[in-house]
């Protein structure tokens, strides 16, 4: 090989490298959407679920547990 040959394969090399390098932050940048949105989800939840029991506490005005 040649040194001209090698400026070649090392161009392509370095330019799928760039290309995975672009897709993996692109992956990443969804994955960290789709982390913030499960962590709200969470949150909405959390509130549901302490909402819920202290409506079902005697004396809160709540319904019974039956």
């Amino acid at each position: 090989m040649d040194s001209q040959e090698f400026e070649v394969r090392y161009r392509e090399q370095i330019k799928e490298i760039l290309n995975r390098l672009q897709s993996a932050m692109v992956v990443s940048s969804q994955l960290e959407h789709t982390i913030a949105d499960i962590g709200e989800a969470v949150q909405l939840l959390s509130r549901d679920v302490e909402q819920f029991l202290a409506e079902q506490r005697p004396g809160s005005g709540g319904g019974s547990l039956s």
